[in-house]
């Protein structure tokens, strides 16, 4: 098994180089996120079976590697290192495409764990830019898009056709949706929900002629792969 471990702190990078070799990993290592993100991209596909990769480096911070390497579509399992523990910089990471994260310092025993358990699922194809047909939702930079123009929504409108994204095809009873985009406790009305589904068809389908949302009568809402 082949991995590249991205990490500037050299002496931590040695040990972590040192304790894989001895569990049996080729390691490849690398300082700053520009070498990161060359050797990522560089060496022929599928040579990788994941990427330990250090958040706060020199060049380019290992968000900005991740971000690249999803975007051109290079899906190697990442398992993010830091010394951040804050639960918006695991968001971070996880919606820039990383696969996993641990915190230094962090326990030797735990990093081969996670690290094995990166390489037993592999890397399908996920992209980070959520789409359905020219309906475009991309979770880092906060925006959607259809087509060549962006469409402004709010948070809430944002993390509803997230969800639908996210389960393009499948219908979605009225209350999946509010335990995932409003809250599992939520005692409003549920009601809410059509309501939220009527803003976002005033702006991603009726200006554009298109049925992304439909609804399943008796059943809830489902969106369309092919964006209506």
């Amino acid at each position: 098994m082949r991995v590249l471990v991205v990490e500037d702190e050299v002496n931590l990078a040695e040990t972590i180089r040192d304790g894989l070799a001895g569990e049996g990993f080729t390691v490849d290592l690398v300082h700053t996120g520009v070498d990161g993100l060359w050797a990522a991209s560089e060496t022929p596909h599928g040579a990788y079976d994941a990427i330990m990769l250090d958040i706060m480096l020199p060049g380019l911070s290992g968000y900005e590697v991740c971000r690249q390497l999803r975007a051109r579509e290079i899906w190697t399992p990442v398992l993010m290192l830091t010394a951040k523990d804050g639960e918006y910089d695991q968001a971070d990471a996880f919606d820039l495409g990383a696969d996993d994260y641990l915190t230094k310092p962090f326990s030797f025993v735990v990093l081969v764990a996670r690290l094995r358990a990166l390489i037993r699922r592999g890397a399908p194809q996920r992209p980070v830019v959520l789409s359905a047909g020219d309906l475009r939702l991309d979770p880092v930079q906060r925006r959607v898009t259809r087509g060549t123009d962006e469409i402004s929504v709010t948070a809430r409108e944002f993390a509803l056709l997230e969800f639908m994204l996210r389960h393009p095809g499948d219908v979605l009873s009225r209350t999946a949706i509010i335990e995932n985009v409003w809250d599992a406790h939520f005692d409003g009305d549920p009601n809410i929900v059509e309501v939220y589904i009527g803003y976002l068809r005033k702006k991603i389908d009726h200006p554009y002629g298109k049925t992304a949302i439909k609804t399943v009568r008796g059943a809830g809402y489902r969106l369309d792969p092919q964006g209506g």
